[in-house]
Order: C-alpha cells, then structure tokens, then sequence
C-alpha cells in the first residue's frame, strides 16, 4: 500500500466529516456528508475492496443522500402553508 495515495484520501474525509458538522444549513451538511461517502468508497477501493466500494457508493452516496433530502422537503413548511395559517403552531 502506497501511504502517498492514502494520505490525501484521509484528509479529504476528516475534512468532510468536519464540514458536514461545521455548516448550518442542512443542504450543505448533506452535500459535505455524499462528499463523505464518495471519498470512502475511494478509499475502499484503493484497500483492494472494489465490492464494498460499490455498495457503500450506491447506499452511501447516492441513496441516503436522497432520503435526507426528501425528509428535509417533507419537515420544511412551504411558504404557502405559512400564509393559509398551517405552519408550526397553528390552531387545527
């Protein structure tokens, strides 16, 4: 294993885990988090694990970053919500 290829790699993940704690706006958390993930599946396949590489890309990356996303749309009021009086504590 060549520690000039993982070096970088490692750095690239704290530095993603870091931001993905550091920023308050919840998109740029998740976009930090899929940066997270894509970087692991490198460093996966760097270890000679391109299945785990994969599998980590697709549910990693791709598929929880959508879930987070569509959780955040679904828990976020829309403005026109807010207007008819249905946003956060409104009267039923």
């Amino acid at each position: 294993m060549n520690p000039w290829l993982h070096t970088p790699v490692l750095i690239m993940l704290v530095l993603s885990a870091f931001f993905a704690l550091w920023f308050r706006n919840l998109l740029y958390s998740i976009a930090s988090l899929s940066v997270f993930s894509l970087v692991l599946a490198l460093e996966f396949y760097i270890l000679r694990a391109p299945d785990v590489a994969i599998a980590e890309a697709a549910i990693g990356a791709a598929l929880t970053t959508i879930i987070f996303i569509l959780t955040i749309r679904a828990c976020t009021p829309r403005s026109k919500d807010i207007k008819q009086g249905k946003g956060e504590g409104a009267k039923p």
